[in-house]
């Protein structure tokens, strides 16, 4: 009984000394996927408003992808 103890504790204690890395792994990845989408989205060519296609000037103001920060590329 004594050694199933040790044993628990140990992979307590293990489980808390890594359950932050594991966090921090899931939350970067959860933020290159975003990140990835992002660069996707703004890579697809924009299908033409019914304005653009007729030659004329849409009054909505165009939407500007996220900024890209230099040293990520």
């Amino acid at each position: 009984m004594n050694l199933f103890l040790n044993y628990l504790v140990v992979t307590a204690l293990l489980a808390l000394v890594l359950l932050p890395a594991g966090l921090g792994l899931a939350r970067e990845r959860r933020i290159d996927r975003q990140l990835r989408d992002a660069a996707r989205r703004e890579a697809e060519p924009a299908e033409p408003t019914e304005t653009e296609s007729r030659g004329g000037f849409s009054r909505e103001p165009r939407t500007v992808g996220p900024a890209q920060c230099p040293l990520l590329s």
